[in-house]
């Protein structure tokens, strides 16, 4: 993971999964959301509440918007906005 703290939120430059820890044989469950849940925690550390953006691959859209609460803005461009992003650190860090 890659990302960019800018001063009104945190952008996400790359996330990637490792070879071994692709499809069905995966060797770890739930990285990749953890990794952009991490990326929702920088945000409010950094006071931009939470705000995440990232460019998403075609495909991958309703994908994020099912399972990030990502909102898609045009083009493929996407932002994790407050709410979002607040479910996922409280999902992935049980505080």
């Amino acid at each position: 993971m890659s990302v960019t703290i800018e001063s009104d939120h945190v952008y996400l430059n790359l996330l990637e999964s490792a070879p071994f820890n692709i499809g069905e044989d995966k060797l770890y469950e739930g990285i990749p959301g953890n990794l952009v849940a991490y990326a929702c925690k920088l945000s409010f550390r950094h006071d931009n509440d939470g705000f995440v953006a990232f460019t998403a691959k075609t495909q991958l859209i309703k994908h994020y918007e099912s399972t990030l609460g990502a909102y898609h803005f045009g083009g493929h461009k996407m932002i994790i906005p407050t709410d979002a992003s607040k479910k996922l650190v409280e999902k992935y860090f049980k505080t």
